[in-house]
């Protein structure tokens, strides 16, 4: 528990950057064709607001974009775009660009039978690489076609996913992908040269695959716009029937994941391309209950505060549960990777993105549990987290709850002067909807009644209150329950209240006092004291 104020300074450090917000993945696209899907990605775009997203299966069969037909014995393809313009076109209607990953193979094309998922994505190379290149060509033109050059130039284009595991690139074949990305880099360009392509998208742990992509593309001057790579946290997966359970490492691990790329680049061609993080979470499994808790959101919080520092966009896998690696779940909460559940239950780890989407544009101070911001006029954000430590640090467990004491600045306003002082929080028991679930018997398929409670119980607790300005500052302790997260907003006050409103005159109301309190505290669970997590401070 910190004991130590901070005093944060009054000048900004710099702006806050939103790489945590540059995009954000989904399932498979032919998924985006549903209703509970465009509901979920609504509520998210509303609320956090990512710029692009990304997923798998733009080429699968379930897209529908090649078909291979013969007339008189000739092979002929048609390539058609039924479904994905009705999916691109959703996702602009909500706000948010693609980021292109081609794949996987449609079996028409493909050069043999092994696939991924229960839906069956083809990882195997194109039978002709001559035809692949021509889908390539085809359906990016189209998509410039219906969406305009300018447009799709923003959109980043990915070639392939984890080529280096077995699971989804035939034999982890690296000179086969080498090929793949050359016949791809070269047909995307051949559309546009200022279509923005990369890779390689590899998983973590493989980091060895770097130089030769370097070299290979450095050698043959294949075009290359961008680097990619995916970064997770978690052990091997201990499974039981329809879960998994996985040991976590500390949250730095994913952080040094996410500036591997430009330290494995140094010295190369390629050392100064933007860096997409197309992947990352905790655990790498859609059915790790983790991905449910507060634990995730208190986990990731120093992640999505600092992880800018190292890359250009990191993408959280997934912003829905309406995802279907796995199979189809068989439980409202299955551990799934999404911010929100089927019909839209918030986690924790959605209100961290949430809480980040509204702390102020410019820094003030950053720390191992804090963010601290400001806008323009005035108002200042703490984002505020307990730190967690993964499966074999001494907080493994986590305490009982965290303070963090902080004294920030506040311009504008003349000492004796107030501010308003509210706070949003999270924990293991409040704006916990998983927790609320498993108290309610973890019914598989709740009732209209049980979905509705849910979703009360997912909002996070709010608390707030006065203050009184000091030398330009005021003090907050903010407290947090166990696994907490929290954001605190600090807004200058302009008394409008007229002469003649006299709110002692209420039956309750001491005569004279102000409604709130001056006191340093900041709402939340007294952090340190066994069984207090759901206590409330309020002045």
């Amino acid at each position: 528990m910190s004991t130590a104020r901070v005093t944060v300074p009054h000048e900004p450090v710099g702006p806050l950057g939103d790489a945590w917000r540059a995009c954000v993945g989904t399932g498979r696209l032919n998924l985006a064709l549903r209703q509970d899907y465009q509901e979920s990605l609504a509520v998210v775009q509303r609320e956090i607001g990512f710029r692009h997203v990304r997923g798998h299966g733009l080429l699968s069969d379930d897209l529908g974009v090649h078909r291979p037909y013969e007339v008189d014995g000739v092979r002929h393809v048609r390539h058609a775009f039924t479904y994905l313009d009705q999916v691109v076109d959703a996702w602009l209607r909500l706000g948010i660009r693609p980021f292109l990953e081609l794949g996987f193979m449609p079996s028409g094309l493909a050069s043999g039978d092994q696939t991924v998922f229960w839906w069956r994505g083809n990882v195997t190379p194109p039978r002709s690489y001559d035809e692949w290149a021509a889908l390539v060509r085809a359906t990016l033109r189209h998509l410039v076609d219906r969406y305009g050059i300018e447009e799709v130039r923003t959109w980043p284009v990915e070639v392939w996913n984890e080529p280096n595991l077995t699971v989804f690139w035939q034999g982890a074949d690296q000179a086969e992908y080498l090929r793949l990305y050359e016949v791809t880099a070269r047909a995307v360009k051949d559309v546009d040269a200022s279509l923005q392509v990369g890779g390689p998208a590899i998983s973590p742990g493989s980091d060895e695959w770097w130089a030769p992509f370097a070299d290979f593309v450095t050698a043959r001057d294949v075009p290359v716009d961008f680097v990619s790579r995916h970064a997770y946290s978690s052990g091997p997966a201990q499974h039981v029937p329809f879960g998994t359970y996985q040991t976590l490492t500390e949250p730095q691990a994913l952080l040094d994941q996410f500036a591997a790329p430009r330290r494995h680049l140094t010295g190369t061609a390629l050392a100064d391309l933007p860096v997409h993080i197309t992947e990352f979470n905790t655990s790498y499994r859609p059915d790790n209950p983790v991905h449910d808790s507060a634990y995730n959101a208190a986990y990731l919080a120093p992640v999505l505060a600092g992880g800018g520092e190292h890359a250009d966009s990191f993408s959280y896998w997934t912003f829905s549960d309406v995802f279907e690696e796995e199979n189809i779940p068989t439980a409202l909460f299955h551990g799934g990777f999404g911010l929100l559940t089927h019909r839209q239950v918030r986690k924790p780890t959605f209100h961290l993105y949430a809480f980040l989407a509204r702390t102020g544009a410019h820094v003030l101070a950053r720390g191992e549990d804090h963010l601290v911001c400001r806008d323009d006029d005035g108002r200042v954000t703490v984002l505020a987290w307990q730190p967690v430590g993964g499966t074999d640090a001494d907080d493994a467990g986590s305490g009982p709850g965290h303070v963090v004491r902080l004294s920030v600045p506040v311009g504008g306003v003349p000492d004796g002067g107030t501010v308003f002082v509210v706070q949003r929080s999270v924990d293991a028991e409040r704006g916990n909807a998983w927790a609320a679930w498993r108290e309610l018997g973890r019914p598989a398929n709740p009732t209209e009644g049980q979905l509705a409670l849910l979703h009360d119980c997912a909002e996070p607790a709010v608390d707030h209150r006065s203050a009184t300005v000091r030398d330009g500052r005021v003090d907050l302790d903010v407290l947090l329950g166990r696994h907490g997260i929290a954001l605190v907003e600090v807004l200058p006050v302009r008394d409008e209240t007229p002469p003649w409103v006299d709110d002692g005159r209420l039956l309750g109301e001491v005569p004279g006092a102000a409604s709130g309190t001056a006191s340093g505290t900041a709402g939340g669970p007294e952090a340190g004291t066994p069984g207090a997590a759901g206590a409330q401070e309020r002045g």
